[in-house]
């Protein structure tokens, strides 16, 4: 399948205008690409007890997990301050956690963008060395 990045990377982009964000203002959208071919879109969720935020890569997993996907080609992400110039905004820890769970650490790609011409790729793997996953129990 052929990978549209700079339109994966518009999506994830868009999702950001849609981040609850009243205590960081730190605004990140995600664009999660199935092997069917279609996007999810996520945006990060911040609460004031802090520990039930969610980053806008866990809510496009579990958004597309809902509607039933199980298989992942890539995801991009977009995220800097609200009032700040872009940045490249790598997946925390946990948000890695959940892809490993789900995609092929080989062949998963990871996107971070400051714009539709600016951006990083890795695989899973790369960000994720010697990750923890189903293969492992």
């Amino acid at each position: 399948m052929s990978m549209d990045i700079a339109g994966l990377i518009k999506h994830a982009i868009t999702a950001r205008e849609n981040a609850y964000t009243p205590y960081s203002n730190f605004r990140v959208g995600a664009a999660l690409l199935t092997a069917g071919g279609k996007i999810y879109q996520g945006s990060n969720i911040e609460n004031a007890a802090y520990s039930p935020t969610c980053c806008a890569e866990r809510t496009a997993f579990f958004t597309a997990i809902s509607a039933g996907e199980r298989a992942f080609a890539a995801i991009a992400v977009a995220g800097w301050p609200e009032k700040g110039p872009p940045g490249l905004a790598f997946p925390c820890g946990v948000c890695r956690q959940v892809m490993m769970e789900f995609c092929a650490p080989d062949t998963f790609i990871i996107i971070v963008a400051e714009s539709e011409n600016s951006y990083k790729s890795f695989t899973l793997g790369q960000l994720l060395p010697e990750g923890f996953g189903p293969a492992s129990l």
